[in-house]
């Protein structure tokens, strides 16, 4: 009997051992399971986010257009007769107001300077959007990281302004004339003015400038636009694109010890130069559509290089602040290497006229002294 409790007691221990052994082995199945299927969900949700979820955000979509097309045509104002009625038309442009601002802006210049013997470009239809008429892209991936930034074409004499790479404002601007180039390259808004007066020639009243190289005195402002390049390398444009400009954009910034940080303003790109060729310029006016060009533009922006100023255009007294005197010694020789100074022009020297006025003005004092001074002798 003793022998027969004792078998029985081995074989429920051996079947208890056998029990928890494989209870034990069940829980770790389990748990692995488990562990898996978290797995499993998180690389599905990862993968969700990824392809569906917030990274659609992240990924380059397709843009959509949601402009329509509208066509372009250029004609030959003839006569005096037909000059009165295409400027008409859009200042009473049916239901729309805007009309004759889209006028000026595919022409680039202001109504009193169209006459007969002046070729227009005339569009089929009026959106009172600016962005619908944009050489720019829409979107400027390369510039989705930069808060602000402004793009401007010499060769299409216009510029476009980007906020996180989206364009929210196109508008057109008259450039430098070839003596007097708005160089390639980077630049950065620094000092801004309601109403400033040259401070090489008083004479030049310009209303919200906004400067982007200060030793060249190179700035965006309102002037007049003539729709070619006129200036002495500034950015003209109209009273109310100058104006939003100059709210726009934000100026140079300072250290935590008030010292300016340079090129820390609103980053500026000039992306080309004008072709001062005989029938090579205006290409604005041989645009068929709000469609047929759209720029391509820097890939990263900030990388673009600064821009490079001739030496002859910095006025003398502002030579000494120059970061770099050397740069701007031998910039007019690159920049003619790269063509973007043509062969045997030459370019014009940047002179103080208010100095010049003023030593004019002494010597007169002086002659008319003397005149004086005989006149009493005698």
């Amino acid at each position: 009997m003793a022998n027969s409790l004792k078998n029985n007691h081995i074989i429920y221990n051996y079947f208890t051992k056998i029990l928890l052994l494989l209870y034990f082995i069940s829980m770790v199945f389990q748990l692995y399971s488990c562990e898996r299927c978290e797995g499993n969900s998180h690389q599905q949700i990862s993968k969700d986010s990824v392809g569906n979820g917030h990274s659609d955000e992240m990924k380059q979509q397709k843009y959509v257009d949601p402009y329509p097309i509208v066509n372009y045509k250029l004609d030959t104002i003839k006569n005096r007769k037909q000059l009165a009625e295409a400027i008409s038309k859009y200042k009473n442009y049916p239901g729309n107001i805007n009309a004759i601002k889209i006028f000026k802006l595919l022409n680039r210049k202001e109504p009193r300077f169209i006459s007969v013997g002046s070729a227009v470009v005339t569009p089929d239809t009026i959106i009172n959007d600016a962005k619908a008429y944009s050489v720019f892209p829409q979107v400027y991936e390369g510039a989705k990281n930069i808060k602000k930034i402004i793009v401007v074409s010499n060769r299409y004499l216009s510029y476009a302004c980007y906020d996180s790479g989206k364009l929210v404002r196109f508008a057109a601007c008259n450039t430098g004339k070839e003596k007097t180039p708005s160089y390639p390259g980077r630049y950065a808004m620094n000092w801004k003015e309601k109403q400033h007066r040259s401070s090489i020639d008083s004479a030049w009243v310009m209303p919200f400038t906004f400067n982007f190289h200060k030793e060249a005195g190179s700035a965006f402002h309102q002037f007049d636009m003539p729709g070619k390049p006129a200036s002495h390398s500034c950015i003209r444009q109209f009273a109310e694109d100058a104006e939003w400009l100059f709210n726009w954009s934000e100026g140079i910034k300072k250290d935590s010890n008030g010292n300016f940080i340079r090129m820390s303003g609103t980053p500026v790109l000039i992306i080309d130069y004008y072709n001062f060729e005989k029938d090579k310029g205006n290409l604005w006016k041989r645009i068929k559509s709000n469609k047929d060009v759209i720029l391509d533009l820097p890939k990263k922006p900030m990388e673009v290089e600064e821009a490079l100023i001739p030496i002859c255009q910095i006025p003398k007294e502002s030579r000494a602040t120059l970061v770099n005197y050397q740069r701007y010694k031998y910039a007019e020789d690159t920049l003619r290497a790269r063509g973007v100074i043509r062969a045997g022009v030459k370019l014009t020297e940047t002179k103080n006229f208010n100095k010049l006025k003023r030593q004019k003005q002494i010597l007169l004092e002086k002659k008319m002294k003397k005149e004086e001074e005989i006149k009493v002798k005698s």
